[in-house]
C-alpha cells in the first residue's frame, strides 16, 4: 500500500509503533559527528554532505586546531582550508561555504551560532537539514533531520510518498508530536545507516520488520 492511499491517521499509528520499536533498540540515539560546541557541530555538518561521519571525524580535529572559532576561519586562505578538508569530497565548494558561513556568524551574529531555523538557513552552506541538526543536537529544539537515510526509510515504511526532503520533513512533522521530532528522526537516520541499507537492507535483523509495507523487503 502506498502513502497516497493510506490515511494520515493510519500512517500516524504506524509511525507510533515504529518509534516505540526503534526506541527499544536505540534508547539513546547518538549524534555521530564529534563536536564540543554548536560551532563545531555546524562545521562538521556542512562537511558531512556526501561524506561519512567517520571521515568527517578524522578531518575536524586538525581543522579546529588550525581554526578554533568562526573568526579564525573567516580570515582563512581557501586553498589551505581545501587541503585540510580534501578527503571529505566536494572540498572546493565546502571550503567556500565554511569561510562564507564563518564570516556571516562572525559579522552578523557576533561569533554565536544562531538559534532559529529562519536565521540558520541564511548562512552559506546551510539548508534545512543542517539547520535541524543544529537545532536538535546543539540547542535542544525540536527538529526533523531528513538526509538520504531518513528519506529512504520513510518511503519504505510508507510514511511518505515524496522524494523532496522538505516534503518528507513536512509529512513526518504532521505524524509526530513535536517533542519527538529530534529523537525519532535520529533513530530513523541510524536505522537507515546500519539496518535499512540502500542496496542490501538487513531485513533479517530489522526491529520494525512487521510494520514495514515495502514490497521489496527480504525475508526475516
Amino acid at each position: 500500500m502506498t502513502t497516497k492511499s493510506l490515511p494520515a491517521v493510519d500512517r500516524q499509528e504506524r509511525l507510533k509503533a515504529i518509534a516505540k520499536a526503534l526506541q527499544r533498540t536505540m534508547p539513546a540515539p547518538k549524534m555521530e559527528l564529534d563536536h564540543r560546541t554548536p560551532w563545531e557541530l555546524l562545521v562538521a555538518t556542512i562537511l558531512s554532505a556526501q561524506c561519512t561521519d567517520q571521515r568527517v571525524n578524522q578531518v575536524t580535529p586538525a581543522l579546529f586546531r588550525r581554526y578554533p572559532g568562526p573568526a579564525d576561519l573567516a580570515g582563512a586562505d581557501q586553498l589551505e582550508v581545501e587541503q585540510l578538508i580534501r578527503s571529505t569530497g566536494f572540498f572546493k565548494s565546502k571550503a567556500k561555504h565554511l569561510i562564507g558561513c564563518s564570516k556571516a556568524v562572525t559579522e552578523r551574529f557576533h561569533e554565536e551560532v544562531p538559534r532559529t531555523m529562519e536565521t540558520l538557513i541564511t548562512l552559506p552552506g546551510v539548508g534545512r537539514k543542517t539547520a535541524n541538526v543544529i537545532l536538535g543536537n546543539a540547542f535542544g529544539q525540536p527538529g526533523i533531520v531528513v538526509d538520504t537515510h531518513v528519506k529512504r526509510v520513510a518511503k519504505r515504511l510508507g510514511l511518505t510518498r515524496f522524494d523532496n526532503p522538505d516534503l518528507v520533513e513536512q509529512d513526518l512533522q504532521q505524524l509526530l508530536p513535536k517533542s519527538q521530532w529530534t529523537a525519532v528522526s535520529q533513530r530513523l537516520l541510524l536505522h537507515g545507516r546500519y539496518i535499512c541499507l540502500a542496496r542490501k537492507p538487513q531485513c533479517r535483523t530489522c526491529p520494525v520488520y512487521r510494520h514495514c509495507p515495502w514490497q521489496e523487503k527480504g525475508p526475516q
